[in-house]
């Protein structure tokens, strides 16, 4: 399973870490995921949802 949204596909993004001296390194901005089981199909299945599809998923 990826680190990715199961509903909006949402996943890691790449930036830069920038120093004092303005030196760049590469960092990793990993989206903010809650594993829980969802119902699918009429299957249970444990999925992954970012912070914001969670929500919806349990207001909708």
């Amino acid at each position: 399973m990826s680190r990715r949204c199961f509903v909006c596909g949402k996943g890691p993004l790449f930036g830069n870490r920038v120093s004092h001296s303005h030196r760049k390194t590469r960092k990793k901005q990993a989206p903010n995921l809650h594993a829980t089981h969802r119902i699918v199909n009429g299957r249970k299945i444990k999925v992954r949802l970012c912070t914001k599809c969670h929500k919806g998923w349990l207001t909708g």
